[in-house]
């Protein structure tokens, strides 16, 4: 697959197919994205915008997180609960002080608008899937962007920002880097990706609270959020697994944890980090004692934990 001058080799299964997984030279492309200096082609993630005078007050009464005085270029990222809490729609998203710029998961797109165009109402909003007309780049703080963008948003991944561009434009000049070393620092990172590292079930206490705001008007999921919560034990904790550099292959996305040959969790998304080897991320039960090794698709892996299994918050609070 070319993109620019550089080509690489194509992710053929899953929710990146199509984009590039690598240029040839992985770990060296996770050395460019860590110093700022590459560019990761996101074209495969789909693109919305809302617009409308209402816009910031409607998202933020429909979702997870404070947006009624967002800032022109503050990024941020919220979720659409189901009346039980669980997740069902993710939208990072940056406002221009007109357009409320969102990017969500890959095929994600379609689903996400039809149900936010079910909510307007007598609202002055209007939602559009614009994943046919505007592409969204990984740039490292380093890499100038020639021309003018669409609108950035402070990248969750590595020292970069994410910027909309328009399908007619040219990609950045710089580094080439693929979605190995994207999903690698994003990993390490403990970022969660969502309908990735979760599943139906999942809760944003699950997640540390990511993408969650505890102090602001009711919304649908709330009384779950809230409850769990003030309880403190979130039935699930995300991990970050170290898992045995000796083994050829990564573990199959959704593929069994145990522990003491009881499954007591799935692992998500995987990934060869530069310096820390084979890493990935996983749900597990809260009950799980936060040093046990665990056995990870037949592989063995130590687990950091990420989200405390008392308290339920992240241990990285400046995840958004």
């Amino acid at each position: 697959m070319s993109i620019g001058s550089a080509t690489g080799v194509e992710v053929t299964t899953g929710v990146d197919h199509g984009a590039v997984w690598h240029y040839g030279e992985p770990v060296r492309e996770q050395r460019a994205m860590a110093a700022g200096a590459a560019v990761v082609d996101l074209g495969h993630f789909d693109v919305l915008s809302v617009t409308g005078s209402d816009r910031l007050g409607w998202l933020h009464g429909l979702t997870t997180q404070h947006l009624t005085d967002l800032p022109p270029g503050v990024a941020t990222s919220t979720l659409v609960l189901s009346p039980q809490g669980h997740i069902e729609h993710v939208l990072h998203l940056v406002d221009d002080g007109e357009t409320t710029w969102i990017r969500t998961e890959p095929g994600r797109g379609s689903a996400a608008v039809q149900w936010l165009d079910s909510m307007r109402f007598m609202m002055r909003v209007e939602v559009a899937d614009l994943s046919s007309e505007v592409r969204l780049v990984w740039v490292g703080d380093g890499v100038p962007v020639d021309g003018e963008s669409v609108a950035e948003r402070r990248a969750d991944v590595g020292p970069g920002r994410e910027v909309f561009l328009a399908r007619s434009a040219e990609v950045p000049e710089a580094a080439r880097a693929g979605m190995w070393a994207y999903e690698a620092h994003r990993i390490a990172a403990g970022v969660p990706r969502v309908f990735l590292d979760t599943d139906h079930r999942s809760i944003p206490n699950e997640l540390g609270l990511y993408a969650t705001h505890l102090d602001k008007g009711c919304y649908r999921g709330q009384e779950t959020v809230a409850r769990v919560h003030t309880l403190g034990r979130p039935p699930r904790r995300l991990i970050l697994l170290h898992l045995d550099g000796s083994a050829e292959a990564l573990p199959a996305l959704a593929s069994s944890i145990q522990l003491n040959d009881k499954q007591i969790g799935f692992v998500g998304g995987s990934a060869r980090h530069h310096e820390l080897g084979p890493i990935a991320l996983g749900l597990v039960k809260r009950s799980v004692p936060v040093d046990a090794d665990l056995l990870v698709d037949g592989i063995a892996a130590a687990q950091e934990a990420l989200v405390d299994p008392e308290v339920g918050l992240h241990v990285r609070p400046q995840l958004r």
